[in-house]
């Protein structure tokens, strides 16, 4: 046994799950692991599985995707573009359920009307970069999760490159032709995405892998990024982007841990003002 699984070993307790006793890891231990023997939390996180110790602050995901699918999730790559109302959202609980690392694409800075809805805007980070702004905090989080961060547009020559480590990738734009350049991307990766859109009360998530027609069903390729836009139109109600990010990040989880039934060739449908939800394939 090598001297940090020794360590490991040392510094683990037990808490009681579903009527079995269970090894865990404290985060504080964990920090500790991780500063003195001077290697990434990430590989003490790795270290603490693959020796069935479960680290506590994943003790809430255990029931749903058990030590396997957490490891999974540990050595996963997810791409965010997009890092406001939707992405900003999906990175944090992507990071909270500790996917290993993340890359998130966004060249915008926060601005006034983002305090309604952006979970990572607040008064003081007005004019900063939404990227470096979610690293910071990711970082205050979970440090087991890595990131990359690029303050950049997506476009088509830089995307596969930015996107190449992802396993999957989350859509969270705010103009069609940047979602269409997204889902060219990943079908060159062979990774899917994950798309979601607000507008109002109403929300849209769909799991687009290599092949399929995804945004080719709904969009007019190429169509007008202009104030036509549903989110300018209708609004963003706070409710709704937090609602429509935590079904893409659902479906990232379900897909990087293997577990659950994917929305592919359908698309989830939200109306909150009526309080209804369809599916439609497509």
């Amino acid at each position: 046994m090598s001297e940090i699984a020794a360590e490991l070993h040392k510094r683990k307790t037990a808490e009681r799950v579903s009527n079995r006793d269970i090894d865990v890891l404290s985060v504080s231990d964990e920090l500790f692991v991780s500063r003195h023997y001077g290697v990434p939390c990430r590989d003490v996180q790795e270290r603490a599985l693959r020796e069935w110790i479960l680290p506590l602050r994943y003790l809430r995901n255990f029931g749903t995707i058990g030590l396997e699918g957490q490891l999974r999730l540990l050595r996963a790559t997810a791409g965010v573009v997009g890092v406001g109302g939707l992405g900003g959202l999906i990175a944090e609980l992507l990071a909270r359920m500790g996917v290993g690392s993340l890359v998130l694409v966004d060249a915008d800075r926060f601005e006034d009307n983002n305090l309604n809805r952006q979970l990572i805007s607040t008064q003081n980070n007005l004019g900063r970069n939404k990227v470096h702004c979610a690293g910071q905090r990711i970082g205050e989080i979970n440090s087991g999760t890595t990131l990359s961060l690029y303050a950049q547009r997506l476009d088509s020559e830089t995307s596969k490159e930015l996107l190449s480590p992802c396993h999957v990738v989350a859509d969270a734009l705010d103009n069609v032709p940047s979602r269409f350049i997204l889902q060219k991307t990943a079908h060159s990766l062979g990774i899917p995405m994950v798309h979601g859109a607000i507008g109002g009360f109403l929300g849209q998530v769909t799991t687009v892998f290599p092949g399929d027609k995804g945004l080719y069903a709904f969009y007019p390729e190429g169509e007008s990024s202009g104030d036509s836009r549903a989110e300018t139109l209708l609004g963003n109600p706070a409710p709704t982007p937090a609602m429509i990010a935590s079904w893409q990040a659902q479906e990232m989880i379900k897909y990087l841990t293997g577990l659950g039934e994917l929305l592919r060739n359908r698309m989830l449908i939200f109306d909150a003002q009526t309080a209804t939800v369809e599916k439609m394939e497509y």
